[in-house]
């Protein structure tokens, strides 16, 4: 792993009962990046995070965060992190205002000026009780109560999912502002690859129990294309293109998804079939759906 990786897994694997759910899952985060961990629901995600914070227990391979083993954390580094999970538990008879000073009191570098902005941009309702809050409400409290003393590394289990569109495109643009420190970092999981693609720099896409890729989100779209192939005889059944996602035959005519996109590869199609080749750039979410077709 690099040495400047602020979070990271090796190999890891967990499994609950018979089913295992990870699989030798292997990710850095670069220090001052901003990750999302893509995948789709009940990918294993939300284990994936866990692990790494020290929740759940790896059942082989290794997390570290800051350094440390994540199941044995030190004190110096829980002190670090803000984590918002998908589940949210907090206490129901509190009242709002009761859990952020509850909160704050444990860390030294509370921003009380940040809690309030964000208080009031979200309109959180400072009197009433935690419990009969809306999803919606209760996910923006559990953010502000992760990033309200501005953490090193801020991670964040589908952040977005109970907002509606209007909260989201909010929250994602706070998340952009809170991002911008060179030395703070973000990790967060959804499956809205839209969300993903507004604020991220780097993307890991969790498939089968494996991160099948982690690296920048440009890199990620200069990888993957989608090939019109046109050749001057039928093509055969068998063809095969290195790096295929998906293939599509009928005649002398393929629609290909490829990962690996070289224009080396043109090159061998063209000469190979005696065939014209259209190449199509993909959005992230057409590369998402081929990546996971079948």
């Amino acid at each position: 792993m690099p040495d400047e990786a602020v979070i990271s897994a090796q190999g890891v694997c967990k499994r609950f009962g018979k089913k295992e759910v990870l699989r030798g899952a292997t990710l850095a985060v670069p220090r001052g990046s901003v990750v999302g961990l893509l995948g789709k629901n009940a990918a294993g995600k939300t284990t994936l995070i866990k692990c790494l914070l020290g929740l759940l227990r790896i059942d082989a391979g290794r997390g570290r965060l800051f350094g440390d083993d994540s199941w044995r954390l030190s004190p110096a580094s829980k002190a670090r992190l803000g984590y918002a999970p998908q589940e949210i538990s907090l206490y129901p008879w509190m009242r709002v205002w009761q859990i952020l000073e509850y909160t704050a009191a444990f860390y030294p570098r509370w921003n009380s000026k940040l809690v309030d902005h964000l208080v009031g941009q979200w309109e959180l309702p400072l009197g009433d009780r935690v419990g009969p809050l809306s999803p919606g409400k209760l996910q923006k409290l559990a953010l502000v109560l992760a990033m309200g003393h501005e953490p090193d590394l801020l991670v964040l289990d589908e952040p977005a999912a109970a907002l509606d569109p209007v909260a989201r495109r909010d929250f994602l643009r706070t998340l952009l502002d809170v991002a911008q420190s060179e030395t703070r970092t973000v990790l967060f999981s959804t499956h809205i690859t839209s969300d993903l693609e507004r604020v991220a720099d780097r993307v890991a896409i969790l498939r089968d129990g494996r991160i099948v890729f982690c690296d920048g989100l440009d890199v990620l779209k200069e990888s993957v294309k989608r090939l019109r192939i046109t050749a001057s005889r039928d093509l055969p059944r068998s063809l095969t293109v290195p790096g295929a996602l998906r293939m599509e035959l009928s005649g002398r005519n393929a629609l290909v998804a490829v990962a690996g996109f070289s224009e080396r590869l043109i090159e061998d199609l063209r000469a190979t079939w005696d065939a014209t080749v259209d190449v199509e750039d993909l959005s992230l979410e057409d590369i998402f759906v081929e990546m996971h077709h079948g």
